[in-house]
């Protein structure tokens, strides 16, 4: 009698749907990042939060998140490690929501930063989490891929938040962007305590066949890794080529933030764009990244220098500042400031891929947050400093030349590590 063959068991897909869950978070909470830099346009916000034709005060609402971020991403990291990525992240987007719903009930300046270092305390604990999950879920080999799927929200949530928040505003008033983003931040919590777990092996999403691809891929990286020295002797510290690459993306930070902060407003106020104008125009930079980001982040693997990418990003956004700063026609500095953003992407995976070169394997994760971290808070810096010298001069063209001076010194940090055949 002839027997029927053994049934395979199909593959599921458990690690990609938790990539895109990945994703989804990180757009929602970019979406909660730049809604100030929104309404720092809007008359009516300025006006309650008495901040009118100061625009100090205007970049200190993202310079102090950006400073708690930069903070809490470095000092809250332990927790993740106490609580596993699912409780931890689960618990800062909690606390994000909650911070973003106090903003739309502040009616002062004073409470409205308190709510932006609350916001940046909770950012700062969920960041760590996405790549506690990548590394649980994604063996080595497939990890560029999930790294850059997620990634991609630093770009697409600017690109749809411009819009989306512009209407907001203009047709319900600046509290309604605050409360229709709380109740958004509720989406992620949902998909991450219901539909996520710290390892695959507790996922009922996860059949074995995807079970075994996943392990044999983790174990067999277990064997390869050599145990780290700790953070007691960190060897990279010594070495110039980190401080160079840190550098160059630190430029990089201060550009994406210096302009996010104010490209609203500029458009607004110097280019006399209107709301339903600006809408399209402010997400345009973002378009051109997430393109950048994914297609330069291909070819970055066939490289021989990996540092010349972050080269031609940074000279690049550079020039594109400094025409849009002084381009006489209003769109044509439109297209030429979001040509700087656009440019930023072109190099935004190099900068991890240098990293990973110089680094030894068991320093990488200590390397790695100390990039970011450097990066993190001397960008929180910027849109204060620009807001500054915008006050200080009374035009926007000061703070838009300083963030070009910046591109020039990250594009000569990296053409160091070029000429060193990084």
């Amino acid at each position: 009698m002839a027997t029927s063959p053994p049934q395979v068991e199909k593959m599921t897909h458990g690690r990609i749907f938790l990539a895109a869950i990945l994703f989804v978070t990180l757009l929602v909470s970019y979406l909660d990042r730049v809604n100030v830099s929104v309404l720092i346009a809007d008359p009516g916000f300025l006006e309650d939060m008495g901040i009118a034709a100061q625009p100090t005060q205007m970049g200190m609402l993202m310079s102090v998140f950006l400073l708690a971020y930069g903070v809490s991403n470095i000092v809250l990291a332990p927790i993740g490690r106490m609580l596993g990525p699912r409780k931890a992240m689960s618990m800062s987007i909690m606390l994000w929501a909650v911070a973003v719903a106090l903003g739309g009930f502040a009616g002062s300046f004073v409470a409205m930063v308190a709510t932006r270092v609350l916001l940046g305390v909770g950012e700062g604990l969920h960041w760590p989490m996405q790549s506690a999950f990548v590394k649980n879920w994604f063996p080595p080999r497939e990890r560029a891929r999930a790294n850059a799927a997620w990634l991609m929200g630093i770009m697409i949530g600017p690109m749809i938040s411009m819009p989306i928040l512009s209407s907001l505003v203009s047709s319900h008033g600046w509290r309604s962007s605050f409360f229709v983003l709380a109740l958004l931040s509720l989406l992620p919590v949902c998909l991450i305590w219901f539909f996520t777990s710290d390892h695959p092996g507790e996922s009922t999403l996860v059949g074995a066949r995807e079970r075994a691809h996943i392990e044999d891929g983790l174990r067999a990286e277990a064997l390869q890794e050599i145990p780290s020295a700790g953070f007691a002797q960190p060897t990279f510290l010594r070495d110039h080529r980190f401080w160079l690459i840190t550098l160059a993306f630190l430029s990089s930070a201060c550009i994406f933030w210096g302009t996010m902060a104010w490209l609203p407003s500029y458009l607004k106020v110097v280019r006399s764009f209107t709301w339903s104008q600006m809408s399209g125009l402010a997400a345009m930079p973002y378009v051109l990244g997430a393109v950048n980001v994914f297609a330069f982040g291909l070819l970055g693997d066939y490289l021989g220098r990996k540092a010349v990418l972050p080269v031609v990003a940074l000279l690049g956004a550079a020039a594109c500042l400094y025409a849009g700063a002084n381009a006489e026609d209003n769109l044509l500095s439109a297209y030429y400031l979001s040509g700087s953003i656009g440019f930023l992407g072109v190099g935004l995976a190099s900068y991890w891929t240098v990293l990973q070169s110089i680094v030894p394997a068991s320093a990488v994760g200590s390397a790695a947050g100390v990039m970011n971290g450097v990066a993190s808070l001397g960008s929180a810096l910027m849109p204060m400093v620009v807001g500054y010298l915008i006050e200080r001069t009374g035009s926007y063209s000061a703070g838009l030349t300083f963030l070009v001076g910046m591109g020039i010194l990250g594009a000569t940090s990296a053409a160091v590590l070029m000429m060193k055949k990084v």
